[in-house]
């Protein structure tokens, strides 16, 4: 009768033990499971915001120049930016994701316009440099103006500049440095100044800022501004001014950029300009590609 109560007891406690184990195991499985699905879903959310990102932006434009008097010109162009590390965009208008993300590059452009008795070639190279840790900017850029004429002689021309500028407060740059030119009659430096600033409005829009200047022999200057109805989406209207020896130069514009998706990005600019006592009209569409 004792034996039988002791096997009885035994049998119990390890009834226990093994409901117990199994309980156990279970809880471990479903932790486990649970570990796995939230590294599932952390990986989904940071694939998601590398989606967001991008290191490389292309584009090609397009453009007519149609004057008072006189045959129209036609333009093309093609560019390519490359960022040393991924852009990321943020809650930033897409169009100043890179100003704002303080990202470092290098750059290259090519423009070909045709005119009716000349044609012209200008193609250059450009970096820009974010100082890392610290609020200091730097850039620099070299580039050639050919010109070709039917009934002169041909035109080239050397440019170049270089910049040192400081960012005092988020989305504000302010710049100085040197402009210079070489060409074939003439060469010089002389100083400037630039400045961009982005910022968000009290009704949450964004707007982009710009003002430039070159002075001495270059006597020159720019403005620039852009109003972002959303992030994607921007209206905008510049203005600049030039003084080209006999014949000074004034142009006001006024454009609009959409972006698409996250990638493609296409704008639209009219411009209203006049040279010496010459007016025209100028229309140009760019199209630019960011992976």
């Amino acid at each position: 009768m004792i034996d039988d109560y002791w096997n009885w007891s035994r049998l119990k406690v390890v009834t226990k033990s093994v409901l117990i184990l199994a309980i156990f195991s279970e809880g471990s499985i479903r932790m486990k499971k649970l570990a796995i699905a939230s590294a599932l879903l952390s990986a989904v959310a940071l694939t998601g915001t590398a989606a967001h990102a991008y290191q490389v932006e292309v584009g090609a434009s397009a453009g007519l120049t149609d004057p008072d008097n006189g045959s129209s010109s036609g333009s093309f162009g093609v560019d390519g930016t490359y960022y040393f590390n991924p852009v990321e965009t943020r809650n930033a208008p897409l169009a100043e994701a890179a100003f704002l993300d303080r990202a470092s590059n290098v750059k290259a452009q090519y423009q070909y316009d045709d005119y009716d008795s000349s044609e012209r070639h200008r193609y250059g190279v450009g970096a820009e440099y974010f100082v890392p840790n610290s609020d200091f900017y730097l850039s620099g850029s070299v580039g050639r103006d050919d010109s070709k004429y039917d009934n002169a002689p041909d035109f080239d021309e050397t440019v170049y500049s270089a910049e040192v500028g400081y960012l005092p407060a988020p989305g504000l740059l302010i710049a100085a440095g040197v402009k210079g030119y070489d060409n074939d009659y003439d060469d010089g430096v002389d100083p400037t100044l630039r400045a961009k600033y982005v910022t968000t409005l009290s009704n949450g829009k964004d707007i982009n800022l710009e003002a430039g200047a070159a002075f001495g022999d270059l006597d020159e200057y720019n403005l620039k501004a852009d109003y972002f109805i959303d992030k994607t989406l921007s209206v905008g209207a510049d203005y600049q001014s030039k003084d080209n020896g006999p014949y000074d130069s004034n142009e006001f514009g006024v454009s609009a950029r959409k972006f698409f998706n996250e990638q493609v990005s296409l704008e639209g600019r009219v411009g209203f300009g006049e040279i010496g006592n010459q007016d025209y009209n100028k229309f140009g569409l760019a199209a630019k590609y960011r992976f």
